[in-house]
């Protein structure tokens, strides 16, 4: 299928103002590096993503799904496929009692923000992840003690068969950074969060508590994809890395935070390749002086 006629396809899908072609991942990652994808869609619902998924189908494209990408880090050569952007047009939030339904889109930050407004407590461990519903449910993101696997309700999914289907949270497999979502490549299209009544100005209290220790601890001034490294069993692995000496370690514009050496940052002008070159030697050097196996928490897609 040529070129022009698979953005005909997906124009006919989503509108011509949701594709773009050659669209630079960098604008799509909180890391701030990566090439073009082929095509960057945005669709409005469920029966445009799987419409989608069809066209990739027919014309032997693969495609991904991101959400507003703050796991993900994309080659330098880009995406040869089709990137589906299930984020902005995917964020109403609803409360309903202790109840909030949000989409998948639907930012971890404005999503707490309303639990406070409604006097809902549960949820503060998330104001500060820098990420989406959807992808927070997909992996079980957490923070501070708490995991998305306390709150989830219920999930709304679209299989790869194209089915709708409602997951109740105890089919949910939730484990550490991972869920039935992930293992079944399922895409998160809402989800329902069961929070409890709480005091507003205690929510606010905790927020701010947990903001605090994020802009102490983390390297928030610089693009980063959150911590690098998934924690590895009986240890923690950024102090694992400051203690290979690796603190402030660079390759190109990439670097491991001499604040938190869990987060590799863009200190500017940072590649894929140099993240990728980066967290290699991380690894290397761990496992020689630890014999620790530190497996990425981050994401890569594309040709490395």
């Amino acid at each position: 299928m040529e070129k022009k006629e698979i953005f005909r396809q997906l124009a006919n899908i989503a509108g011509e103002d949701s594709v773009i072609e050659a669209e630079p991942m960098s604008r799509h990652t909180t890391f701030r590096v990566g090439g073009p994808a082929d095509y960057f869609v945005s669709p409005h619902n469920e029966q445009e993503i799987f419409a989608v998924q069809k066209v990739c189908e027919a014309a032997g494209l693969p495609w991904f799904v991101v959400g507003n990408g703050s796991n993900l880090v994309v080659s330098d050569d880009g995406y040869r496929g089709v990137i589906l952007s299930v984020y902005k047009n995917f964020q109403k939030i609803t409360v309903d009692g202790c109840c909030i339904e949000a989409g998948a889109g639907a930012m971890l930050s404005a999503i707490s923000h309303i639990a406070r407004d409604n006097s809902l407590t549960g949820m503060e461990f998330a104001s500060g992840i820098p990420g989406t519903l959807g992808g927070a449910v997909m992996m079980n993101a957490g923070a501070y003690g708490g995991e998305m696997k306390q709150i989830v309700r219920a999930v709304r999914v679209l299989t790869p068969e194209g089915e709708v289907k409602t997951l109740e949270a105890d089919q949910m497999a939730f484990g550490y950074r991972t869920s039935v979502v992930k293992e079944q490549h399922y895409i998160v299209l809402s989800a329902k969060l069961e929070l409890h009544p709480g005091d507003r100005e205690q929510i606010q209290e905790k927020m701010q508590d947990l903001k605090n220790r994020r802009v102490e601890k983390q390297p928030l001034e610089y693009p980063s994809a959150g911590s690098a490294f998934k924690r590895p069993e009986g240890y923690f692995a950024g102090k694992l890395i400051m203690d290979a000496g690796l603190a402030g370690f660079s390759v190109g514009g990439a670097q491991v935070s001499e604040k938190h050496c869990g987060f590799v940052i863009n200190k500017g002008g940072a590649t894929a390749l140099d993240v990728v070159q980066l967290m290699g030697e991380v690894q290397r050097r761990v496992q020689e002086r630890f014999g620790v196996r530190l497996e990425p928490e981050i994401q890569f897609l594309g040709q490395f």
